[in-house]
């Protein structure tokens, strides 16, 4: 039956007309945007899980800069500390020829005080942004954010390294160290041997610590890029797909806009039963 006032025929040449046209302004948006999957409404569920990775990257970015500032300031420590263990077996040498006869006590006492006050410089020097590992002031250490562990709950728990201070203001009290005649330079050579040994396991542990940051912040590194490697796959269009679809879209739109031209000039047909 034909109808002047129902097309049928029409009607679905239009529904498909904005069905390809609906396709492809999606596709336009997603070459783009570079996205698949853009907005919450292209995908709740994928759009959800990306934008929690997202915040994570986010937070590693910064955890990233606060491991290179911890390790930074551990560095700083670490290289006093292994000068004041070189500058302490210069000292030995000095205490060392104290104990032999016919030396210049004065000469000796001057150098060793030199490299006493050597010793204390550093110590007050090896600051990295006001933190200090190796006086008394630092002595509480460094607390260093190092991850962000996000369990299958969702529930994130910060995890920190914690790098204790040598505190070598303390720990080294070379006062006892005295090269004014024979006998208290032989008494000094114990007493520097257990300043030696405190300086090079000071030096040491702090070295284990800056080792750990920067392990630390290597892995960091890896795991933001394998998390945006993971978004990309999640979220990102695929250029040659959407390419070819973009192609076939704009035929199908030319196709369809014939069709409905076609269907639209169908109820000419009935002028004729008229004539």
């Amino acid at each position: 039956m034909s109808s002047i006032l129902t097309n049928n025929s029409a009607m679905v040449a239009l529904q498909t007309l904005k069905s390809v046209n609906s396709n492809l302004a999606k596709t336009t948006d997603m070459i783009s945007t570079g996205k698949e999957i853009g907005k919450a409404k292209d995908n709740s569920a994928i759009w959800a899980i990306s934008k929690v990775m997202e915040s994570d990257v986010s937070g590693f970015k910064a955890i990233s800069k606060s491991l290179a500032l911890g390790e930074s300031t551990v560095a700083v420590a670490s290289a006093g500390a292994e000068q004041i263990t070189n500058i302490l077996k210069d000292m030995k040498e000095k205490v060392v020829a104290a104990t032999g006869e016919n030396v210049d006590y004065t000469k000796l006492t001057d150098d060793v005080n030199e490299l006493k006050a050597q010793i204390t410089s550093i110590i007050g020097a090896s600051q990295f942004n006001g933190a200090n590992l190796l006086n008394t002031a630092g002595n509480a250490g460094l607390t260093v954010l190092s991850s962000i562990d996000r369990d299958a709950a969702g529930a994130v728990t910060p995890q920190n390294i914690t790098v204790a201070s040598v505190d070598f203001e303390a720990n080294l009290d070379l006062s006892n160290i005295l090269v004014d005649d024979a006998t208290n330079a032989e008494a000094s050579i114990a007493l520097l041997e257990a300043h030696i040994q405190t300086a090079v396991d000071g030096a040491a542990a702090l070295g284990a610590s800056e080792k750990r940051i920067a392990d630390q912040g290597d892995f960091v590194s890896k795991l933001t890029d394998a998390m945006k490697s993971g978004i990309g796959a999640l979220v990102d269009a695929d250029m040659e797909e959407t390419s070819a679809r973009l192609q076939a879209l704009q035929v199908q739109q030319q196709l369809s806009t014939q069709s409905l031209s076609i269907a639209n000039q169908a109820p000419q047909a009935i002028l004729s039963l008229f004539r």
